[in-house]
């Protein structure tokens, strides 16, 4: 079983109870990190999110069924209060627990189901190269973003476009877009930078913020299809290539880094490929 397989059977067969994202990346082999990641890829949200959408979802049914006390069921689904678990129950299906009890179907419901649990992973992997890089300067623009905002991230680099060929010391022929680990332990969001090698970090405008990120040693694989399809492939390395490659990610909030060859990758067609790399312990 791969580390979501093993994620998502954890949750599964832990939900009557209080589960922790701790507990899930430990089950599942992964940081806490990589698998909200990873498992957003496979999965469409993040392991707190489907948690409790699916609690959600056995709750709706419960209340179909008919159950005689909402608050019970609110308490099994993971929540102090009636209020509580109304308004999570509203925002989740556009209804109250009273309205689905009353009507005793979830026929107009979005009920969240259990993905299928597979071994087969993501997307086929070559080898990676490990190498070892750096130290590098990096800089471009850095925003905040959720896994279910994470569609949004071409739209910082056509903001950035407005600036490659003009930032001070730049280096044109690479740039990268790095993925950073919030320091607020969010699991359902990241920072991503998209941004260009410059040899200083002096001079910047003030709508660029720079990064510097010292040496280290990468995994580093290679995507050669559409730009869009790198969520298959990494959901491929944390997921399959990892738990089986015995290696350990290196510690702290870089997570991994897209390298982009501007004489090979088209931006505006999005093909041309691209490598990923992966920190790992030395």
């Amino acid at each position: 079983m791969n580390a979501i397989g093993k994620a998502l059977w954890y949750i599964e067969s832990h939900s009557g109870r209080p589960v922790t994202l701790d507990e899930v990346a430990v089950a599942s082999g992964l940081s806490r990190f990589h698998l909200s990641r990873t498992f957003a890829v496979v999965v469409g949200r993040s392991p707190t999110v489907y948690l409790r959408a699916r609690r959600l979802t056995e709750a709706a049914r419960m209340l179909a069924d008919g159950a005689p006390d909402i608050l019970s069921v609110a308490l099994e689904a993971g929540y102090g209060s009636h209020e509580a678990f109304t308004r999570a129950f509203r925002e989740q299906f556009g209804a109250t627990p009273e309205e689905v009890r009353a009507r005793r179907t979830t026929a107009n419901l979005m009920l969240v189901k259990p993905p299928p649990m597979t071994d087969a992973p993501a997307t086929q992997l070559a080898d990676p190269d490990i190498r070892d890089v750096g130290p590098l300067l990096i800089a471009g623009m850095r925003q905040r973003f959720t896994y279910e905002t994470r569609g949004a991230i071409p739209a910082l680099w056509q903001r950035l476009a407005r600036h490659l060929g003009h930032i001070p010391n730049g280096k044109p022929e690479a740039t990268f877009g790095v993925v950073i680990a919030p320091g607020d332990g969010d699991d359902n969001g990241f920072d991503y930078m998209a941004g260009v090698g410059v040899s200083s970090l002096d001079e910047l405008p003030e709508e660029l913020t720079g990064l510097r990120l010292p040496a280290r040693r990468y995994a580093v694989f290679r995507h050669d299809g559409h730009v869009s399809g790198i969520g298959a492939t990494c959901g491929a390395i944390f997921g399959s290539w990892l738990p089986r490659s015995g290696r350990e990610l290196a510690d702290g909030p870089l997570q991994l880094i897209e390298y982009y060859d501007s004489a090979k990758f088209n931006p505006r067609t999005g093909v041309g490929g691209l490598d990923i790399w992966i920190p790992l312990k030395s």
